[in-house]
């Protein structure tokens, strides 16, 4: 099992992705299955495609982070981010990030944040698709290393949040 995260544009229109990938027959495929089957209000995974009636390799389960509120939102999250999420899996594919096998042998769960107040679906599509790209060649290189994560431990931070003194 491969892990990844990224960040990738600002405001509400940003993405914070996280993916999990690996062998179909593992531990990614039992999660990919019974996220897929168990939807819940306002999260509902589906298959990420890259048209309609086609799938991206190796099969991608899209899975919204934020729960859907409205039908700007719904549009937003089902169409430019799913859009990113699923050009981001396929470009990692194309580009031999991900090894020749793992379009018909692995799968891939994409948690995906999709601000409410996010507004702009060119900047949603362009931030999924370069956080989805990100977090899989992190996730395959296996990014970060434990020395940058002791490093960074001395002035946690993020888009939403700086202490003041640690």
């Amino acid at each position: 099992m491969w892990i990844g995260e990224s960040f990738a544009g600002d405001g509400a229109n940003a993405a914070h992705i996280n993916v999990m990938l690996g062998p179909r027959g593992g531990p990614v495929g039992s999660a990919w299955a019974t996220s897929l089957a168990t939807p819940r209000v306002g999260y509902i995974p589906f298959v990420a495609v890259l048209a309609p009636n086609l799938p991206c390799k190796p099969p991608t389960l899209f899975v919204n982070k934020a729960d859907l509120r409205g039908e700007r939102h719904e549009t937003l999250t089902w169409g430019a981010a799913q859009a990113g999420v699923a050009r981001g899996v396929q470009e990692a594919t194309a580009e031999g990030t991900l090894a020749p096998e793992a379009s018909e042998e692995w799968c891939v769960i994409v948690a995906v944040w999709v601000d409410w107040k996010a507004d702009d679906a060119e900047l949603i599509y362009a931030n999924n698709h370069r956080a989805t790209l990100e977090a899989i060649r992190r996730a395959m290189k296996g990014a970060p290393t434990l020395r940058e994560c002791m490093d960074a431990m001395k002035t946690p931070h993020n888009p939403y949040f700086t202490p003041k003194a640690s």
